[in-house]
């Protein structure tokens, strides 16, 4: 049987296609405005404009890319992005570009910055069985940037102090001795030491997300799972993760209630795997091992 090489498959229509975005000259700003009308008592989030978070976004990745070590790979990159793409599209109403990495670290963990930018290690795909559970982490991420978690958290760390930039955090935090540019413990806690109600929220649109995108939900509360378990066994490999994510066994009871709460026909034939997935793994498992990162 012949078997068509990674480099030159192509990806499933049906949760991959990108999506383009429909115009939001009307619908966005009017949402937009709505949206921070109802929330100006949220640590004041919408004195941040999108273009100044878009901004902030592009200088921490600049920051991001200097200190830690990134997956260059152009096929494992198409991937991760037509991937993270396929989710954006359905739940981003600002028209973000959005840009989607993958840390090359062992340890387990993800994070978002302001603006669209979105960051998986190496270490939580690797652990991930399925195409919808890296999926599910994914749209969580998605979600913190469309709640604009990130924001709200620097605002209540500053004040009304916006004029410093996410980047000149990740600068001093990955510099430390405490994160050494793990993508681990620093650099997470800098952009994703969320509470547990930005948690919730952002697992809420992460389902919400995956299932406007056609793919199975159960790829979230599944990958929690991993997780936990691996916490029993291995505490020190995914320290990261639950230094910056909240989670118990409550957070997996709660995303899989939320799911039942669809009608069974809008969960019916969604995608929770596919070949391409596993050409992805592959394809990153035969890239020189993550670097050593000294402490």
């Amino acid at each position: 049987m012949h078997v068509t090489p990674f480099a030159m498959r192509t990806f499933p229509v049906n949760a991959f296609q990108k999506i383009h975005r429909v115009s939001t000259k009307t619908r966005g700003p009017l949402r937009a405005f709505l949206s921070c009308a109802l929330s100006a008592a949220a640590l004041g989030a919408c004195a941040v404009s999108t273009q100044k978070e878009v901004k902030m976004g592009v200088n921490s990745a600049a920051q991001i890319a200097k200190q830690l070590p990134l997956i260059t790979d152009p096929e494992v990159l198409r991937y991760i992005n037509v991937l993270g793409d396929s989710l954006a599209n359905v739940t981003d109403e600002r028209g973000l570009e959005w840009h989607f990495n993958i840390v090359d670290s062992k340890e387990v963990n993800a994070f978002a910055v302001p603006g669209g930018y979105i960051y998986v290690n190496r270490g939580l795909i690797e652990r991930a069985q399925s195409m919808s559970q890296v999926a599910g982490v994914i749209a969580h991420e998605i979600g913190h940037v469309t709640k604009r978690h990130s924001i709200k958290q620097m605002q209540k760390a500053q004040g009304t102090n916006v004029g410093m930039t996410l980047g000149c955090i990740v600068a001093r935090i990955c510099g430390s001795g405490i994160a050494n540019a793990a993508a681990g413990i620093g650099t997470g806690v800098a952009f994703a030491n969320f509470s547990r109600s930005d948690e919730a929220e952002a697992d809420d649109e992460g389902i919400r997300t995956l299932i406007k995108a056609g793919i199975d939900p159960n790829g979230l509360p599944e990958m929690f799972r991993i997780l936990l378990d691996e916490r029993k066994k291995s505490p020190g490999s995914v320290e990261a993760w639950f230094a910056t994510h909240p989670m118990e066994e409550d957070r997996i009871a709660a995303t899989l209630a939320l799911i039942k709460t669809f009608a069974p026909s809008k969960l019916e034939g969604l995608t929770r795997d596919t070949q391409n997935f596993h050409a992805f793994k592959d394809r990153l498992a035969s890239l020189p091992p993550s670097p050593s990162l000294k402490k």
